[in-house]
């Protein structure tokens, strides 16, 4: 920064100064403000371990007993700022008024406690600002040395928890009077861990013993372990979850019938160690447990069953019901478990979680319990199941606004309105019609350095069945496990994004099915859409930039021409029709001039962009797309998830199609219509692969790889706008806002014209760290690297973007950057800084970046979730 820039805004840096210096004098002077003489604000617990470091040893922090105020923002304890800020002459008093209830909170409670507590003269006293901060504040922590002791004790036992019994742990309080702060220092020394010798089972269970052998290749204990009983813990569980897959209904629910033993009376470093897992103290022998009685009620009020119903039944189930509202059949294909079935929980759980989804019923009681087999006999092995359901209101209306974000709009305003009909044809069908409109903002077409209004308005019906739309009986193909349902889809929409906007109208047919909780599958017929160009003619008028290109090349091709320039002139000829031309004369381009010829490449481009956004297209396509998703799955830390879809379009329009060729542009050839409107033909695959790879202290490194193909044919040379790929946004290549100038290749076309181009290929690969800082802030380091290309090259538009593998990798754009995120209650807000590392678009010498970086202006991305 010069002097000179100093001087000529010092106002603003006095600003910006004097705000610091507040915000440091607040920090330094109001922490201790409410701390009492003689005791001490805790600031940090401090871990030093002395001899190594053990993988688990960020967890031992959970178990100290006292830690200090929490701090936002990185460094400010906010809640104790704002604790210190009210008055402590009124501490007691707010301290006793918030232990009542709100409804009793008032001006005569606390006038009450004033003069409780002989402050007559604050009677009539709001104290509101006082209210706030002590309701939004936290008191200070003060070092309790007695727990101090306590916190070391418990380190101590955890270091035994996880095999090193001779572990020690010791402390330190470092204290300053003066400033009435305080630390401790813990001193962990972890010595020689305690290992299993030899690892032994007991099981007189001679069926449990075999299954057991059957899975003992899974097992998480071996000999020459260390003796960690995290991993016993976890063996236990894996057991657990076999037995009862076998049958064995609430195998060891008391945690009572396994243990394990470790005879440590000939050594504390090398102990052998035995599985034991027995039923009771005689060794009973385990059942296999079959469902017995299966009831399903359908009620208003949980004592209207039994006595207010009526009973039906269906292939074992019976059913307790009311009226007839809703049929038999559509209830019985939402109940997995069947009479005389071996006993298998997971059953139990996708029946409880298929009537929720469902949308149709509360569920009042969900019981699954042992018969009993008379006064004096034991539980026998027989499981009666018992659902409670309550109709949900046939009618639900929500109005609502929501934030969200897209590619295009970035952030964006949603006002909806949804109404829901259920139970429509008496067979749990649920119609789902909704409007809604998202406001946002796009690169300006006419200065792409700016942002302007758009917004899209849209109605929706969906009619949604519990089962799958076929004509025949398909449970020996698709099993009832995989809760197959089915959609039709009905909807229309109007977009106001670049100036032109689109009508488009939709519908399709939708299967859905869900293998388990990992796996799902949907198949999408006759999924049809209809995308009309608004304002076809207006085109210059919002691509100016496009507008400016034509009027130079026209310039220069009526000096060559001076007839057509006349003609232009008069009204003969449109733009569309000299544009033609101009691409048309052979003779004209090969007389011009390296300038010429790369401004006439240019306005060749602009006339694709004009050919594309500006074109009327009828799809109708086949959709099936294949999730395995391990996120969020406790049993996979390092998740994996996978998505892939294909879609095949034009096959059956293709056979109903009138032989026209009015469906071409300026550029593009003509296609034959239906109805007057041109048809695509083309097949897409899409797939994004994650992997997730957590580390020490939740930290975790997430790789993600995109593949993108279009491929067109038939009555197609390229891929519909709305079906083609294009780079840059907060969940893409961040360094680039969506069509930003990335791409398509290392194409050198004038930015202004780059800009909106779209192809059919994308390869996209992210990589990101993410570092939590606390509960509340996560902070990332990303690298996005990517483009798009067109798998045939194409020499008519004069842009050399064809993929090929000898120089693909130096076509792709790289971007870095760092990242905030915030998570508020379910909802993470992210902040990207991405930078330009590699454009593939510069020209030679230009593309790395670090030569023009500047750091203080970053693409900035703001967007609500994680990016992938």
């Amino acid at each position: 920064m010069s002097c000179k820039h100093y001087k000529n805004s010092p106002q603003k840096y006095y600003k910006i100064i004097s705000f610091a210096t507040f915000v440091g004098l607040l920090y330094a002077c109001s922490t201790t403000k409410k701390v009492p003489d003689g005791e001490y604000l805790l600031t940090s617990n401090n871990f030093k371990f002395e001899d190594q470091k053990e993988p688990f040893d960020g967890e031992l922090k959970g178990y100290v007993q006292q830690k200090p105020n929490k701090k936002q923002f990185f460094f400010l304890p906010l809640g104790l700022l704002f604790y210190n800020a009210a008055n402590p002459k009124y501490d007691t008093i707010l301290n006793e008024y918030m232990t009542y209830p709100n409804e009793m909170r008032n001006q005569k409670l606390r006038d009450s406690l004033f003069i409780k507590y002989n402050m007559k003269s604050s009677v009539g006293k709001s104290l509101f600002m006082d209210r706030l901060f002590h309701s939004w504040g936290s008191p200070p922590v003060i070092l309790d040395q007695a727990r101090t002791e306590k916190s070391a004790e418990s380190i101590k036992k955890r270091l035994v928890y996880r095999g090193f019994w001779d572990g020690e742990v010791k402390f330190s309080h470092k204290l300053d009077s003066a400033a009435k702060k305080a630390s401790v220092d813990y001193f962990i020394t972890h010595k020689d861990p305690t290992y299993i010798k030899e690892y032994y089972y007991n099981i007189p269970d001679e069926r449990i013993k075999n299954i057991y052998q059957q899975k003992i290749n899974g097992t998480l204990i071996r000999s020459g372990q260390i003796l960690d009983q995290t991993v016993l813990e976890k063996e236990v569980t894996r057991l657990n979850d076999i037995m009862r897959d076998y049958g064995y209904y609430k195998f060891n629910n008391l945690n009572d019938e396994i243990f394990f033993v470790a005879d440590s009376l000939k050594s504390r470093k090398q102990v052998p160690v035995t599985l034991e897992i027995h039923k009771d103290s005689l060794d009973s022998p385990y059942k296999v447990a079959t469902i017995g009685n299966i009831d399903v009620a359908i009620v208003d009020r949980a004592s209207d069953y039994p006595k207010n119903t009526k009973k039906d039944s269906l292939r074992g189930i019976r059913f307790h019901k009311v009226d007839e509202q809703y049929k038999t059949r559509a209830l019985w294909r939402a109940i997995i478990v069947a009479n005389k079935q071996v006993y298998d929980q997971k059953k139990l759980d996708l029946t409880k979680r298929n009537l929720i989804a469902m949308n149709n019923f509360s569920i009042l009681k969900a019981r699954d319990s042992l018969r009993r087999g008379g006064d004096a006999a034991p539980n026998d092995s027989i499981i009666d199941v018992l659902y409670v359901l309550k109709p949900l209101p046939k009618y639900d209306l929500k109005i609502g606004t929501d934030i969200n974000y897209s590619q295009l709009l970035n952030l964006g305003v949603s006002p909806s309105v949804d109404l829901i009909t259920r139970n429509v044809f008496n067979g749990a069908e649920n119609l789902s019609t909704s409007v809604s409109g998202t406001f946002g903002s796009i690169r300006s077409t006419k200065d792409i350095d700016k942002r302007v209004l758009a917004y899209e308005i849209s109605a929706q019906a969906s009619l949604n069945f519990p089962r799958l739309l076929l004509p025949f009986d398909y449970y020996k193909l698709i099993p009832k496990r995989y809760s197959p349902t089915s959609s039709i889809i009905l909807g229309a929409g109007i977009q106001n994004n670049i100036g032109l906007g689109r009508t488009n109208f939709t519908t399709g047919l939708n299967y859905f099915a869900t293998v388990n909780d990992k796996v799902s599958h949907r198949l999408t017929l006759f999924n049809t859409q209809l995308s009309l160009t608004k304002n076809k003619e207006a085109y210059y008028d919002y691509f100016v930039n496009d507008g400016r290109i034509r009027d130079e090349v026209f310039a220069d091709y009526f000096q060559y021409n001076t007839n057509i320039g006349q003609q232009f002139a008069a009204g003969q000829l449109t733009s569309d029709e000299v544009s033609q031309r101009i691409t048309q004369d052979i003779g004209y381009q090969q007389n011009l001039n390296p300038e010429g010829f790369g401004r006439y490449s240019a306005f060749v481009g602009t006339l694709v962009n004009k050919d594309r956004q500006t074109q009327d297209v009828l799809i109708s396509s086949m959709i099936y797309n294949f999730i395995y998703n391990e996120i969020g799955k406790k049993d996979y830390p390092n998740a994996f998830y996978f998505n892939g879809k294909v879609e095949l379009a034009g096959n059956i329009l293709s056979a109903f199609n009138q032989r026209s060729n009015n469906g071409g542009g300026i550029i593009s050839s003509p296609q034959r219509t239906i109805f007057g409107i041109p048809y695509a033909q083309f097949v897409k695959f899409d797939f994004d692969v994650r992997k997730y790879f957590k580390f020490f202290n939740n930290q975790t490194l997430v790789l993600r790889q995109f593949i993108g193909l279009g491929i067109p044919y038939g009555n197609s040379s390229d891929m519909p706008v709305i079906r083609s790929y294009f780079n840059g946004g907060s969940n893409d290549i961040r360094a680039w806002v969506a069509f930003g100038g990335l791409g398509p290749a290392d194409s050198q076309v004038d930015e202004r014209v780059r800009t909106y181009m779209t192809d059919n290929m994308k390869l996209t690969t992210n990589i990101e760290y993410r570092i939590p800082f606390n509960d509340m802030y996560e902070g990332a380091i990303f690298t996005d690297i990517g483009n798009t290309w067109s798998l045939r090259g194409n020499k008519e538009k004069y842009v050399d973007d064809q993929f090929k593998f000898n120089r693909f990798i130096r076509q792709m754009g790289v971007g870095s950057g760092v990242g905030l995120r915030v998570n508020v209650a379910y909802i993470t807000l992210r902040l990207d800084l991405a930078y330009k590392i590699y454009d593939p678009n510069k020209p030679d010498g230009e593309k790395w970046r670090f030569r023009d970086f500047q750091p203080f202006k970053p693409t900035l991305n703001i967007a609500f979730g994680y990016p992938f």
